[in-house]
Formats: C-alpha cells, sequence, structure tokens
C-alpha cells in the first residue's frame, strides 16, 4: 500500500464511514479539501473524531470491514475512532477549517559543544530539570554536536554522569531521567563544515518527523568559532518553517571593534530577534527579584535616589584560582570576564528609571539610557591586582603565574575594583562601586546599598565619631545563600540606652521550601518562549563595551603592573584607598557580614 492515499481516495474513504446503529458522517467527498500530507491515518481519526456522531464506540466501512483493522500507511493500524455529536448543519460550516488545520509544533534543541564542560555541568542538567517540571513542550529532542566522535548511547552515558535529581528529591526521578536520555541524540561534525551541518539536518528532520519544526541553537563553544557555527546553520541547518533562535555565551569580543564586529557578522545571518547573548547573572534569582523589589514596594522607590543613596556596592569574589583555565583567562582578564558584563548588567538594572512595562523591549530600552549617561573609566579610578602564592597552615596555594598555562611575566589582573559614576539627575554624584577577584578570602556576590547619615542624629553620641557605623544598608545576596536584608539601628533591652545595629533579614532558605532554579534554567526556557528580558540586545552591548574599552586598551598599551596580593587574603590594599578617595567604606569587610 502506499505510504499515502491519493486525494480521490482519502475523500472518498471519509464519504464511506458510517456509523453502526444508524449514525451516519455527513462529508461530501466534493466538499472536502485535504492537502495530500493529511490524508495519514493520524489526520484522518482527527478529523473523523470531529464530525462524526456518537452512536457507538467504534466505526466501520460500509463493506462491514472494522475500521481499525484497515492500514492507512504501511505497518501503522489506524486506531479506532470515538465519534463526537455533531448536527449535521454544523459539519458543513466546519467543514473549510480542514484547510486551515496546522502541524503540531515540535522543538529541537541543539547544543553545539557538548562535549565541554559547561554543557555537561550546566546546559544537559538544566535542561533535564526543565523536563523534570513538565516545561519542555510535549514533542522536544536534545542534539549534541561537537568535534568529538561519539554514539547516541555514548553522549547519554556522559549526560548521566551530570544529572541530578535536586528537584524537591521527588519520587521516579530514575524513570525521569531515562525518558529525558532517550530524547537526546548526536551528532558529529567539523563547526565550519556545512555538510555536515545538513547531516545534522538530516537527522533533526527525521526527529521532527512533519511537524512544525522550531531549534533552539545554544553555542556552547570559544567564540573564534561563532561565526562559523552562524553561518553553517543559517545555511544548512535553520528551520524552513518554524522558528531558529541561536543563545550566544560570553564573552562577546574583546573590546568595542571586535563587539561590532561579532554582531556585524552575525546579522549577515540572524535578525537581532534570533540572537540571545546570554548572561547567566541576569538569571540569578536575587538579580530577577531586584526589579520587584523596587518596583512593587513603596517603601523602596521613593529612597531610590541621590537624595537618599549615598554609594553602591557591586561585589563578586570567589575563593579559589583559575583552577585550569588559566590559559583562557589570560586572553581576557576579570575586567573583561566579570565587570564588563556580570557587573556592569546589575549595576544597569539597579539605576534603570521605571520602564513603560515589563516588556523586553521596554526594559531593555531603560537600561541603555543608563549604560549611555555613564561616563568611561579612567585609570585612576580603578585598581588592578593579581594573586600570588600563599602557604596557609600546612597547605600552600600557588600563585597566578605558577600556572603552567600562563606567562611568567603575565600583567593580567585577577583583581580589579572600579568607581563608575551616572551623569542623571536621580544619580548625579553617587559612587558605584565595583569590586571582582579570584583566590580571595570568601566567596560571595552581592549588591550592597548604603543610606546617608540622618541628619541631625538625636543618638549620634552613642555611636561616637563613626557615623557609618549608625548607616543603614539594603543588602541583596545573590550567591551563596541567597538573602534579602536590611541594617538598622536598634535599642538593646535593658534600662540603659544602648544602641546595636541589626539586621531585618529575608533568608530565602528559610522562608521558601522549594529549590531555587538554577540561572541556566531560567534563561534557556525564556530562549524556548522567545522572552528576550534578560538577555542583552546588540546596542547595549556596544554601550557596554564603550565604557570599559578605553581603559582596558590604556592598560594593556603602558603594561601597567598589578598589586599582587596573597591567595585567600581580602584584596590587595589599593582598592581600600580608592574607596576611602569616595568617601566610601567597603560593605563587605566591615566584620559583621558571615
Amino acid at each position: 500500500m502506499a505510504k499515502h492515499l491519493s486525494l480521490s481516495a482519502c475523500s472518498s474513504f471519509l464519504a464511506a464511514v458510517k456509523i453502526k446503529d444508524g449514525g451516519t458522517c455527513f462529508l461530501p467527498p466534493s466538499s472536502i479539501i485535504m492537502p495530500p500530507k493529511l490524508c495519514s491515518s493520524k489526520w484522518v481519526s482527527h478529523i473523523l473524531s470531529r464530525f462524526c456522531l456518537p452512536k457507538c464506540s467504534h466505526s466501520e466501512f460500509s463493506n462491514g470491514h472494522p475500521l481499525n483493522d484497515v492500514s492507512l500507511q504501511n505497518d501503522v493500524a489506524v486506531n479506532p475512532i470515538v465519534a463526537k455529536s455533531i448536527d449535521p448543519s454544523a459539519d458543513l460550516q466546519l467543514l473549510p477549517l480542514l484547510e486551515s488545520v496546522k502541524e503540531e509544533p515540535t522543538l529541537s534543541i541543539i547544543v553545539v559543544g557538548a562535549s565541554g564542560d559547561l554543557a555537561k555541568k550546566k546546559i544537559f542538567p538544566a535542561l533535564f530539570a526543565l523536563f523534570y517540571e513538565n516545561c519542555l513542550p510535549e514533542n522536544f529532542t536534545v542534539f549534541g554536536f561537537s568535534r568529538t566522535e561519539m554514539n547516541d548511547e555514548e553522549l547519554r552515558t556522559m549526560i548521566s554522569k551530570t544529572l541530578t535529581c535536586r528537584i524537591d528529591q521527588r519520587e521516579n526521578c530514575g524513570e525521569k531521567m531515562d525518558h529525558f536520555l532517550q530524547r537526546c541524540f548526536y551528532h558529529s561534525g567539523q563547526y565550519n563544515s556545512e555538510d555536515d551541518f545538513s547531516g545534522l539536518d538530516c537527522k533533526l528532520k527525521e526527529k521532527e518527523a512533519g511537524r512544525l519544526p522550531n531549534r533552539l541553537f545554544y553555542l556552547s563553544i570559544p567564540p573564534n568559532i561563532f561565526v562559523d557555527v552562524v553561518r553553517c546553520v543559517s545555511h544548512r541547518a535553520s528551520s524552513a518553517s518554524g522558528w531558529t533562535r541561536v543563545i550566544v555565551e560570553k564573552p562577546f569580543g574583546r573590546d568595542s571593534d571586535s563587539s561590532r564586529e561579532l554582531t556585524r557578522s552575525f546579522k549577515q545571518y540572524l535578525s537581532e530577534d534570533q540572537i540571545f547573548r546570554i548572561d547567566h547573572y541576569l538569571g540569578k534569582e536575587l538579580v530577577e527579584n531586584l526589579s520587584v523589589l523596587r518596583f512593587s514596594n513603596l517603601v523602596f522607590e521613593p529612597l531610590w535616589s541621590r537624595n537618599y543613596i549615598r554609594n553602591v556596592q557591586l561585589i563578586f569574589s570567589e575563593d579559589f584560582g583559575t583552577e585550569g583555565r588559566g590559559g583562557y583567562f589570560d586572553n581576557y582578564g576579570i575586567i573583561r570576564d566579570i565587570m564588563q558584563n556580570h557587573l556592569l548588567q546589575i549595576l544597569a538594572l539597579f539605576a534603570m528609571e521605571t520602564p513603560v512595562s515589563l516588556d523586553a523591549e521596554d526594559i531593555r530600552n531603560e537600561k541603555v539610557k543608563v549604560l549611555r549617561s555613564m561616563k568611561p573609566l579612567k585609570l585612576q579610578d580603578v585598581v588592578v591586582g593579581q594573586y600570588k602564592g600563599h602557604s596557609k597552615g600546612n597547605k600552600s596555594y600557588s600563585g597566578y603565574t605558577d600556572d603552567p598555562t600562563v606567562p611568567n611575566n603575565s600583567v593580567t589582573p585577577t583583581f580589579a575594583a572600579a568607581a563608575l559614576f551616572i551623569d542623571n539627575a536621580r544619580w548625579d554624584g553617587v559612587p558605584f562601586l565595583m569590586k571582582a577577584g579570584k583566590a580571595l578570602h570568601t566567596k560571595r556576590a552581592e549588591i550592597r546599598v548604603q543610606f546617608r547619615h540622618v541628619p541631625g542624629n538625636l543618638y549620634k553620641k552613642t555611636f561616637g565619631t563613626d557615623l557609618d557605623k549608625a548607616t543603614n544598608e539594603l543588602v541583596l545576596r545573590v550567591q551563596p545563600d541567597e538573602a534579602i536584608y536590611l541594617k538598622i539601628n536598634n535599642k538593646v533591652p535593658g534600662l540603659g540606652m544602648r544602641l546595636d545595629r541589626t539586621d531585618l533579614n529575608l533568608c530565602y532558605s528559610t522562608r521558601y521550601r522549594g529549590e531555587i532554579p538554577d540561572a541556566y534554567e531560567r534563561l534557556l526556557l525564556d530562549a524556548i518562549e522567545g522572552e528576550r528580558r534578560l538577555f542583552i540586545r546588540s546596542d547595549e552591548l556596544d554601550a557596554a563595551w564603550s565604557l570599559f574599552t578605553p581603559l582596558l586598551k590604556e592598560l594593556e598599551e603602558k603594561k601597567v603592573a598589578p598589586e599582587l596580593y596573597p591567595y585567600g587574603s581580602r584584596g590587595p590594599v589599593g582598592a581600600h584607598y580608592l574607596a576611602a578617595k569616595h568617601n566610601v567604606r567597603w560593605g563587605d569587610l566591615s566584620g559583621e557580614d558571615s
């Protein structure tokens, strides 16, 4: 039997169907308009169920043979049809709807660079978490693509080692994991080979099985091969009838010129709406909560300006070094790796004006305004450092240049502190201090808002000459142990008048029992749904690079030597002088926070 019935055979088939016990299907062949690809058992069953009267639980041909004994496709039996009660007069009105029947969509997620650490540790586990939470569509497949030779089973074995059932430790996790892995496939190829991407396209079409194809490509690869992959995807592996989207990991260039060239190259093959530049820090729970805290609480919005805020600190610290990434890190440094993207994006969200709506473009428009209002960084407002080897107890820690992948004379900073200013009416004169470093005394990422002193404070004698101890401070701890707390002054119970600084504390692990989703889960889901609010637009990227490019060029041209600091310390002393220059004390060094 042919794979599909002809148009005339399909129409005759529909017209010949009748229902037992007197029920009939009023389907005049001349009124049926059926595209050939709809003349399959699946679609015939679907259409008949829309138009036939429910006189019984099964139907048959006029010659008496049961419908479920007839195969319309090779080796595929038609399922019994449960007819629905529809007025025959309504049948004629509904028949034209057959012309506009749309195929069911399917989603293909292709992880380019599937054998790399980011894919294994973050992307595949995030996809499994979304599947576990039923956030992925019913029809989806996951494809890994890389140069490494492996088959489907080897990919599944590799992925299974990093999948965890951390989500509330629910039951049937093993079963869910097996189902997810069966949706995972692999195709090996070169990143610059259009033929290899044609082979990938063939495998994708096979799994898509004629449904409306939507495709999401995640580029988990070095930036020097971004353009080759985008070209191959555009020419050979993009969806013909659905959407095609591409997620791009940072870094987005090394400076303004290289970033613009990368954007120009992308736009030869993709539209701006297809490009999703990911900064995973924007997917952090506390970062997303930042605008909620400000715009939905009346107590904060009136205070969010130079009239009440003395300074804002954005702090990122890691308690480990480059850990085998020295070769990559030495080409970028801490300013490009953390400050120009993660911290600057948080700053823009913090300082932006109220957007017209929560629409992605409205939010990104306000962020761009903030970035364009900022003064480019100058060398005198920056301190750079580099960690050196240090011994603590019986343990020794290697310095940055002790890494065999790092040149011995490298001046790449592993620490940087900077003071930035926004030239607008809301923030004029308020220093925004950034600090980022590796091999420091603690691991943390937080936003600290220090408010001005209370004018004419009645209790200033109680605090002595150090009025900073009486300053209110709002802290948003992004990681670890997500929390929001406000430092206030309070009377210690007792007969005397003794004041204490204490916290009004919202600790997420105490207040909310559920697991907090990983940032990659949120951002992947947003990309699938076409939500661009947490992704970076090209003009936003250009404005960000314009702030840091002059500084980076000056540092590299003058070969500015970084100040050395011991592994596991609080960073270079110069950072304290920089803060003091702007009458600021680093909030994370007060000793009050653990």
